[in-house]
């Protein structure tokens, strides 16, 4: 810790030195700036900025910056560009040894016209080389819904590669990786569990997203303790310009959002609420006392706050909070489930010069998962919280289009709370874990500093190179994950990228695959080494025609020392106690096909997929599928603009079924002085079976108009059209003299209706 500490005072030291010392070179020019809404004045993150009759560009940051850090003087012709937005045109001159700021505005567009050319991702490859990364459009997230519901991770799901244990679950399973392996970042911050519903929808709120990119792998170095994926997610800023709302009401839930003006110049604000409503619609219904109806509630709220400082620094503070409740009282047995998330973070951004860009972000983030039930008098309880206080910092120094440097740090205080109480009195609890209580608190600090460099050898091949140090204090482990990529570009359309990275992980979470009730995150302590995974990518991105990218990748991915839950345990202290311990290993290939503005737009996406596992203690110790393993995955998200007022969207997927467990023979099972056994039925090889092939079709269609003069829009969505009411479970049901098979079959045709009042 010590070591990691010394290392970052040195490291700020020199970026200090570094920009006091910056002179812009007598014989060239500097151009910075930002991008921002003309209406909004909301910064706008990937829109691309270029010298028209050269080959020079730049792309917005994730707080709106661009910056030209070195070009020849002269008179240039600037196009500023970005998806959904009119095109922007101006002619500025450049003088030698001059450093130029220059702000742009960009003006919405009322339809996404094909001739914006979008080319930010051809300009993002100058500041980074990025690997199978998709940046997801907002809108698109809106115009998929379900029960009138737009979800962000709904939406993911229909990415090839990117799978989910059933149709109720908004798990994120990514080429092979498990949710808990995804890094899930809100404005910085970390969320440990994104989802309500037990899982049926992602807690983050459509209507507060402004920008998503989804790295499925070998992503850079600033991102680490995670196996698979990342999710980064930013908020919404708000409107510096005007007070603004947004109230929609639908079949699961209602929101509402307010943004406006900061009373100082240069800031602004957003705050949203969403609350379903069931529990206020059951004290309207009318109850059979042998039959009650459960008590089921969620809310989210997500807020920003932004201001500029100076015309070089910006801070902002975002807040988010969750919160999922079940209550069930039935004849004696009285249940009660609370889940939810903490969230509160600040940002400092800071331009040191046109080459320098620093950000430092503090957070907290807290998830709470609380069980408690009476059976006839009898109580007993399961708390478990995971808290997370984080400071990280890092910065960019863009020299000139051949070398960028990036580097930060990060250092993480983690408190994990378990309680259990199977006393029959929950005021009983005590300290240890006798008479069947248990009380553990267990802290942690994980300490990492990370490096990357990008050097371009010349117009069509560049190099990156990143190194990730960890130090977890807890196990006294230490780790270092060195990253490379390759980019190589065939024509001015093409290019192939190569990527290959180490990966660790120390948290581990221990929970059920269908549902998210009793998460529990744990550190991993001296008795498991941490977790591990190889990523080796190679990829193909191109486009077909004007508008149309093609993206195909193909990948292998092996993992180390990971857990599957241990059901079988009864008690345990030590990590190695709740999981087993085995190794596993993906491959296989992606083609995407994308179109991301026109009246007609979407993706069309295939995936064809591999994964095995292998545990000591499970099946017998040989190879396996795990359950959420589909060879094929195919995917088509499709939005039409019929008209000013009428949009029309479809969503379709087709997989191969889950794997399960079959049987062999069946039992009866007697306890001394037992005349009638237990019905046992011995398991086959783990997974081995495969469910019938999945396939579902959504349709949605929406209606601009006025209401009181305000501009509305009525969503009518249909979920399953063709009912198919694929299989969640497959049992064996053994009540009888012959054992039969059961399904547990989800949810049927559902059709919704949601209005939307803009304000």
């Amino acid at each position: 810790m010590k070591y990691i500490t010394f290392l970052v005072l040195i490291l700020f030291t020199n970026i200090y030195l570094y920009s006091e010392n910056f002179l812009v070179d007598s014989k060239l020019s500097a151009l910075s700036g930002t991008v921002k809404d003309k209406q909004t004045k909301e910064t706008l993150i990937g829109a691309s900025i270029f010298l028209e009759g050269t080959k020079i560009g730049a792309r917005t940051n994730t707080v709106g910056y661009y910056t030209f850090p070195k070009i020849e003087p002269g008179e240039y012709k600037i196009r500023v560009t970005f998806l959904g937005y009119e095109p922007y045109f101006e002619t500025i001159i450049l003088k030698p040894g001059t450093s130029i700021r220059k702000d742009f505005e960009l003006k919405p567009s009322t339809i996404l016209k094909d001739e914006i050319v979008v080319d930010a991702e051809r300009e993002d490859e100058k500041r980074q080389i990025t690997i199978s990364k998709v940046n997801v459009p907002v809108e698109t997230i809106k115009n998929i819904r379900v029960g009138g519901e737009s979800d962000l991770f709904r939406t993911l799901q229909f990415l090839p590669g990117v799978l989910t244990s059933s149709q109720i679950s908004s798990g994120l399973f990514i080429r092979g990786g498990s949710p808990d392996q995804n890094l899930v970042l809100l404005d910085g911050a970390t969320v440990y569990n994104p989802t309500h519903l037990f899982g049926f929808i992602s807690t983050f709120n459509s209507d507060a997203i402004k920008n998503v990119d989804l790295f499925k792998g070998g992503y850079p170095s600033e991102y680490g303790n995670r196996l698979s994926a990342v999710l980064n997610i930013t908020q919404k800023e708000g409107n510096r310009d005007r007070i603004k709302g947004l109230a929609s009401i639908g079949v699961i839930s209602s929101k509402i959002g307010l943004e406006g003006p900061t009373p100082w110049e240069g800031g602004s604000w957003f705050i949203s609420g969403r609350r379903t409503y069931f529990d206020l619609v059951k004290k309207l219904l009318t109850e059979d006392p042998t039959q009650p109806i459960p008590d089921f509630g969620f809310y989210d709220i997500n807020a920003k706050l932004v201001q500029d400082v100076t015309i070089n620094d910006k801070i902002s503070f975002s807040g988010f909070l969750s919160n999922d409740n079940l209550d069930i009282s039935n004849l004696g047995l009285t249940l009660n489930l609370n889940i939810g998330n903490k969230l509160i973070s600040g940002r400092w951004t800071h331009i040191f010069n046109e080459n320098l860009f620093s950000t430092l972000v503090a957070s907290y983030s807290e998830y709470y998962n609380n069980f408690k039930g009476d059976q006839s008098g009898y109580e007993f309880l399961i708390n478990n919280t995971i808290s997370d206080l984080t400071l990280k910092g890092d910065f960019e120094w863009f020299d000139s289009d051949l070398f960028t440097f990036k580097s930060g740090f990060e250092v993480s205080k983690f408190e994990f709370k378990y309680l259990q109480n199977f006393t029959g009195n929950t005021d009983s609890t005590q300290q240890g874990s006798r008479g069947g209580s248990t009380n553990l608190r267990v802290d942690d600090i994980q300490s990492s500093l990370y490096t990357q460099f990008k050097y371009s050898i010349n117009e069509l091949f560049s190099i990156q190179v990143g190194l990730r140090l960890y130090y977890w204090q807890l196990s006294k482990l230490t780790n270092i994950d060195p990253r490379i990529s390759f980019n190589y570009r065939l024509t001015d359309k093409s290019v192939i990228k190569a990527s290959a990275g180490l990966f660790h992980q120390n948290l581990r979470l221990a929970t059920q695959p269908n549902f998210s009730f009793f998460d529990t995150w744990l550190p991993t302590d001296s008795t498991v080494p941490a977790s591990r995974s190889i990523h080796y990518i190679l990829s193909l991105e191109t486009e077909l025609t004007k508008g149309h990218d093609l993206n195909f990748d193909i990948y292998y991915k092996s993992f180390s020392n990971v857990s599957e839950l241990n059901t079988n345990a009864l008690e345990g202290g030590k990590v190695r106690d709740v999981f087993y311990i085995g190794n596993a290993y993906a491959w296989g290939g992606e083609i995407f096909v994308q179109k991301k503005y026109g009246r007609l737009n979407g993706w069309v996406g295939y995936a064809l997929g591999f994964i095995r596992a292998k545990f000591d203690s499970i099946n017998r110790g040989e190879e396996f599928r795990p359950k959420y393993d589909r060879t094929h995955d195919f995917k088509a998200v499709i939005n039409y603009e019929l008209n000013e007022n009428w949009d029309i969207g479809a969503t379709f997927y087709f997989q191969t079924g889950q794997s399960y467990t079959g049987v062999t023979s069946r039992g009866q099972v007697y306890l001394p002085g037992q005349i009638y056994g237990r019905a046992k039925v011995v398991p086959s090889q783990r997974f081995g079976l495969r469910l019938p092939p999945s396939h579902q079709l959504n349709l949605t269609g929406s209606y601009k108009f006025k209401i009181w003069g305000l501009d509305s829009k009525m969503i009518i969505d249909i979920y399953n059209v063709y009912n198919r009411r694929d299989i969640l479970v497959r049992f064996y049901n053994t009540r009888d003299d012959e054992a039969f098979i059961e399904d547990v079959k989800l949810i049927p045709i559902l059709p919704s209706i949601s209005l939307e009042v803009k304000f």
